[in-house]
């Protein structure tokens, strides 16, 4: 209960500084702060979107950096000055920044201009989890990720008409690499053999990806890392990966990789020795460093280690 009550006190400190520092910071913009849009945004895919769309009339700041898991990302106090600031926030939805949700909301009803994504999109597109819970991973169907593009876009638009044919020239010249990575990620998976097209990972990241490109995932916990991976659950989907002979599972990169270690030791005293394919990024890009720092280069890598693993 202490517990409890330590956190609905931050969030109402949080939102109340916030509520303070946005009356402020519509008093005190001036012509020179105005000249790119500010944006906030959460997560790294998010702020490779804006960027791309938004070219060089944007000013994009991220909360979340490479390898943070945005399931249980707790916003920080620095981040209340990141959002104040901003000419609009952008957002993933769709639970994606479960700790972050009530924020979001209060800052909307403050007058703040917010954008959720994943509310754009049509309800029939996504994939439902038990109890009506979507599944947030969107970004890994590349035609729904063109749908938040196209959202994008628009709201940028909206806010700085003087710029629109700029932001609607930038989408489009980004649809077209979407449709040529779609192509990409077709000729890579018709490579591995149909009775290996079996994706397994720590976390229910990969749901969309698998609806798309025809494979099939398991996991070991659901589409939250704030879910418990049980003994059974690791039981079970070990004795899946026996009987199938399945080649590869797969780490992620903003999740411990000792979930999939324990499944690798549980497949083991089965009798099948599965290998750990490779690290995938699942809830955030990678870096310059490993060519994974747009979402382009991180879906291109994550198939890549993907079909190297199993075919």
């Amino acid at each position: 209960m202490k517990e409890k009550l330590k956190y609905f006190g931050f969030i109402f400190g949080f939102i109340l500084c916030i509520t303070i520092l946005v009356s402020c910071s519509k008093s005190e913009n001036t012509a020179a702060d105005s000249q790119k849009l500010k944006i906030t945004t959460t997560t790294t895919m998010l702020k490779d979107l804006i960027q791309t769309i938004g070219g060089d009339k944007v000013e994009v700041i991220n909360l979340m950096g490479e390898g943070v898991d945005p399931h249980l990302y707790n916003a920080s106090a620095g981040d209340v000055e990141k959002l104040a600031n901003a000419d609009v926030i952008i957002y993933g939805g769709l639970h994606l920044e479960g700790k972050m949700s009530d924020v979001f909301g209060k800052l909307e009803n403050s007058g703040k201009d917010v954008l959720d994504v994943g509310n754009t999109l049509d309800k029939n597109l996504l994939i439902f989890q038990e109890e009506n819970i979507p599944d947030p991973h969107v970004w890994f169907d590349t035609n729904l990720w063109i749908l938040e593009a196209e959202a994008v876009a628009a709201k940028l638009s909206d806010i700085d008409p003087e710029n629109k044919d700029y932001y609607m020239s930038n989408l489009e010249s980004y649809k077209k690499e979407l449709s040529d990575l779609t192509e990409y990620v077709i000729r890579r998976i018709n490579e591995i053999p149909e009775s290996q097209r079996i994706l397994v990972t720590a976390h229910d990241a990969f749901g969309y990806f698998a609806k798309q490109f025809r494979l099939e995932v398991r996991s070991i916990q659901g589409i939250s890392t704030d879910s418990e991976a049980g003994t059974k659950d690791i039981s079970e989907l070990a004795d899946f990966i026996a009987e199938k002979k399945i080649k590869a599972v797969f780490i992620e990169s903003s999740v411990p990789r000792k979930t999939i270690e324990s499944l690798q030791e549980a497949v083991k005293a089965r009798g099948w020795d599965v290998k750990i394919g490779g690290e995938l990024y699942s809830d955030s890009l990678g870096d310059k460093e490993h060519n994974t720092n747009t979402y382009i280069k991180t879906v291109k890598k994550n198939v890549d280690v993907i079909v190297e693993a199993l075919k």
